[in-house]
C-alpha cells in the first residue's frame, strides 16, 4: 500500500508539472515567442524553392543557391532534408489550412481522463 501511495503522489506531481509547462508554452506563444532552434528555411527561402520547383528544377539543383540567414548553419546552404521538410510542410498547409494548427493545438492540450 505504501508503494501505491507514493506512485499516486508521483503521478499527480508529474501531471501538475506537465500542465504548468503547457501553460507556460501557451503564454509565451501568446507573446509571439516560440522555443527551439530557428528554422533553416525562412519564408523567403521557401519562396525561392517554390519558384525553382515551378521551373522544373530539382531540390538538389536549388540547394546550392540558398543561404540560410538564421539556422545553426548560418551563412551556408541548408541541407536537402531541411528543404524537403519545409516543402512538405508548405504542401500540407496548402492542402489543409486549418489542419496543421489544429494538430499542434491537439498536441498541446492535455488528455482527458
Amino acid at each position: 500500500m505504501l508503494f501505491a501511495f507514493f506512485a499516486a503522489i508521483a503521478e499527480t506531481e508529474r501531471e501538475n508539472i506537465r500542465e504548468s509547462t503547457l501553460e507556460g508554452l501557451d503564454t509565451t506563444a501568446g507573446k509571439g515567442k516560440h522555443g527551439g532552434r530557428p528554422l533553416a528555411i525562412t519564408d523567403a527561402l521557401l519562396h525561392t524553392v517554390l519558384r525553382g520547383r515551378a521551373k522544373g528544377e530539382s531540390v538538389e539543383q536549388i540547394q546550392p543557391d540558398l543561404i540560410s540567414p538564421t539556422s545553426k548553419r548560418r551563412g551556408q546552404s541548408p541541407s536537402v532534408a531541411s528543404i524537403y521538410r519545409a516543402f512538405a510542410e508548405h504542401t500540407k498547409r496548402e492542402a489543409y489550412p486549418d489542419g496543421v494548427e489544429q494538430a499542434r493545438a491537439d498536441i498541446r492540450r492535455p488528455p482527458r481522463r
